[in-house]
């Protein structure tokens, strides 16, 4: 369901200042994101049916924020008392800091400006019960809150969410409603991504055919990029926000204390508009709105009319967008056009420049130029840093950290955003019955434990990191609902990854939080991703002994499970210890209360082989984003999805030739070796060409891999396909070179590609 409207805030309903004789017990408050300082105070402030507020126009966006809201509620009156209270208070050092200090007769709120005073009203709706949130609260009823002081103020200045409308787009009304979440959790920017190859969504005014070409597709890709060969829905998609609707969604945003960054995509990610005037590409030649996803080598030309059109494009979105800031891309912009392109190639010689790089940089820094004169500052992806940086770029660093360092260590601004920790178009769980996402693996945990300021930088350096965004790129986000679903309850952990002080921070408190306000959300009839009580499962090997552990993050919860076809339930096995595993194994579990499963059913099926809980070593160390299960998991008797390379069975390497050795611990008879490989080249993932085995009596077996477009290859060494009949060995040596350079025409074209390895099974 929608984020609905109702999320515009939160119901203080008639305070009566009265402190009654009879014992409160307060109840800890269990506010996301976690404030920097709180103290529970004995009495309690009632709620009745009557409240005064009084605010000066200082504070009059928020004031008028709560006003209105209460002003909802049927039941609810309001009076000209100083029940409520927003005061300034100059000594607030952070301008988004505030004091919320609930007394038995009053509640005041004290900041230095109508921002801070926002976000503690925020936190004030986080002490009422979830039912104020839609008005369900029963007029008859009184309830109370605790007398609590909190001092509070965020850890970084910049605290974003990104929203891309150019792969699908959704309804002004939702876009608001995305808002009222940002706001809900004291994030301060949306990062709204207007134009991409496969859609532009704002209208510009000058350049009519944007509206009537670029903005709608004529078919879009059905299923994953991955899957083969490509299948099309047929149906003519797209539509585009007026620039009325603009200024209604930007006036909005203010009304919460947002601010929405628009991006307009240069030089790459250019097909849409080039569909609608050709003459802005290389070639010159026609060229559809983009039907599927991906990078395309149809990026912006360096002409001068280029530019003449890019420039007068921005005029009119600076117009709408009162930000400081525009983002320009920058990102995934091939050069392959501007290699054969004569007017690039001139150029490049009339402004002495070296390559292609360097081109881009004179590109991005004479867009920037041009909106420094226009009072703005241009943020860009990392790739801006390629050929040079441009004088006063802010940059997004989403390919990892070494970006950010860079840019930092060079006197620019960051905002952190790596898809590590920030993408949540990523699986947020190993379920299979999971929405189809992009790729990845982005647990909630994951995201909670993201720290925005790199290490390798110096106190001075890490000044320049302002904060961190989650990110959703929708491809494979259609509907409004899922979007809901991909970012709740992640945006939860990344509101208090750029709120809270680390040392506040604490995992099991945070998932006991987000089970309180899931309750919210529940009111809200906001659509979230429930894994909470989703059990994780690991094979422990010791002293020559296999033993599968299952846990769950809450204590007070307990695991059932089977080994056989039973169904789980409250009279299944009580788990208690790890599971001895001495043969092949399915394990089915959930977690349970004391009445009910809350969670869905666990699988696991372990084939137990020959090597596992043996000793493995590889020569390279997984990539950091990828790592699995690490080495170990490459023979724990369990395989990877089928359609995923981002769970822990999945080992993830870039660029590396691979040595693969594993010590069975005596000599052994083998009959069989068997792994297989992630082919999705979509991803830039890769089989190798080949993979060599070697064993302890010198033979050696060799599978070469012819190409192929399957997502999984299985190489599989047996007595007839290299094996010596009656091999007796105590190592096997694994080599598995890199795939090599991806090919010209496909994803990523230039890059070495990844490589993924699964399960290694002996038999």
């Amino acid at each position: 369901m929608s984020i609905k409207k109702t999320l515009v805030l939160f119901v203080f309903i008639s305070f009566l200042y009265s402190c009654e004789s009879k014992e409160y017990t307060a109840k800890i408050p269990q506010i996301i994101p976690i404030p920097n300082s709180k103290t529970i105070n004995q009495g309690y402030f009632l709620l009745e049916n009557s409240i005064g507020i009084s605010y000066d126009d200082t504070f009059k966006i928020s004031g008028d924020f709560l006003r209105k809201y209460l002003q909802q509620q049927n039941h609810i009156t309001i009076t000209n008392d100083n029940n409520i209270q927003l005061l300034l208070d100059d000594t607030i050092k952070n301008p988004e800091g505030y004091k919320l200090d609930i007394q038995p007769d009053n509640i005041i709120i004290s900041a230095k400006t109508d921002q801070g005073a926002f976000y503690a009203v925020q936190t004030l709706r986080q002490l009422l019960p979830a039912e104020f949130e839609n008005g369900s609260i029963s007029a008859e009823n009184n309830f109370s809150i605790p007398c609590i002081t909190i001092i509070d103020a965020p850890q970084f200045k910049y605290r974003g969410m990104h929203l891309d409308v150019a792969r699908h787009t959704f309804s002004v009304e939702f876009i608001k409603q995305y808002i009222d979440a940002i706001a809900m959790l004291k994030m301060n920017t949306f990062h709204w991504h207007l134009t991409d190859d496969q859609g532009w969504r704002i209208e510009i005014k000058k350049y009519p055919k944007l509206q009537e070409i670029a903005a709608y597709r004529n078919e879009t890709l059905i299923g994953h990029y991955s899957d083969q060969p490509h299948q099309f829905d047929g149906k003519r998609y797209g539509e585009f926000y007026t620039q009325e609707q603009v200024k209604a969604i930007v006036a909005y945003a203010k009304s919460q204390h947002i601010t929405i960054i628009p991006e307009i995509e240069m030089p790459g990610h250019a097909q849409a508009a080039i569909s609608a005037y050709p003459n802005l590409g290389c070639t010159g030649k026609q060229i559809d709105v983009a039907q599927k996803w991906g990078v395309f080598d149809h990026i912006y030309c360096s002409k001068d009319e280029t530019f003449e059109f890019l420039e007068d494009v921005l005029d009119e979105v600076v117009a709408l967008f009162p930000s400081e800031y525009i983002h320009i891309g920058g990102d995934e912009a091939p050069k392959t056009n501007w290699k054969t392109c004569e007017q690039c190639q001139n150029r490049i010689k009339t402004e002495g420049l070296k390559d292609e790089h360097e081109l881009q940089n004179y590109f991005i820094t004479r867009i920037e130029k041009y909106l420094n004169l226009k009072g703005k500052q241009i943020i860009g992806w990392d790739e801006i840093l390629e050929g040079g940086l441009a004088p006063n770029a802010t940059v997004m660093s989403w390919r990892g950290t070494k970006g950010a360092v860079e840019a930092a260590q060079q006197k620019h601004h960051v905002i952190m955003t790596p898809t590590s920790h920030c993408y949540f178009d990523y699986y947020q769980s190993t379920n299979t019955n999971e929405p189809t996402a992009i790729g990845g693996f982005l647990p909630l945990e994951k995201v909670y434990d993201f720290k925005p300021i790199p290490s390798g930088l110096t106190t001075e350096e890490q000044q320049y990191i302002l904060g961190a965004q989650g990110n959703l790129w929708t491809e494979y986000i259609p509907t409004e609902d899922q979007v809901e679903y991909m970012i709740f309850p992640r945006i939860l952990a990344m509101s208090e990854v750029v709120w809270s002080k680390n040392e506040n921070k604490n995992y099991s408190n945070f998932v006991k939080r987000v089970e309180h306000f899931n309750t919210r959300l529940d009111v809200l009839d906001i659509n979230y991703a429930n894994h909470l009580y989703e059990i994780e499962g690991e094979l422990i090997s010791e002293d020559n002994k296999n033993n599968y552990k299952l846990s769950t993050i809450f204590n007070d919860k307990t695991i059932y499970y089977t080994l056989d076809e039973s169904p789980v339930n409250l009279f299944s096995h009580r788990y208690t210890k790890p599971i001895p595993i001495t043969k092949s194994t399915n394990i089915k579990a959930a977690v349970f209360d004391t009445e009910k499963r809350l969670g869905s059913i666990f699988f696991e099926t372990i084939q137990y082989h020959k090597a596992v809980g043996k000793t493995i070593t590889i020569n390279k160390t997984p990539h950091k984003s990828y790592s699995g299960s690490g080495p170990e998991g490459l023979i724990n008797g369990i395989s990877g999805s089928d359609s995923r390379y981002g769970d822990k069975e999945w080992l993830g390497f870039w660029e590396e030739d691979l040595e693969i050795v594993i010590d069975l611990g005596e000599e052994m008879a083998i009959n069989s070796i068997e792994t297989r490989f992630y082919n999705g080249q979509g991803q830039w993932i890769y089989a190798p060409k080949n993979i060599r085995a070697y064993f302890d009596d010198g033979s050696s077996a060799k599978i070469n891999f012819s190409e192929s477009d399957d997502l999984l290859i299985t190489a599989k060494f047996v007595n007839n396909n290299g094996l010596i009949k009656g091999l007796k060995t105590r190592y096997i040596k694994l080599k598995i070179p890199n795939y090599g350079t991806i090919p010209d025409d496909k994803q990523g074209a230039g890059q070495k590609a990844w490589t993924f390895i699964d399960e290694i099974i002996i038999n």
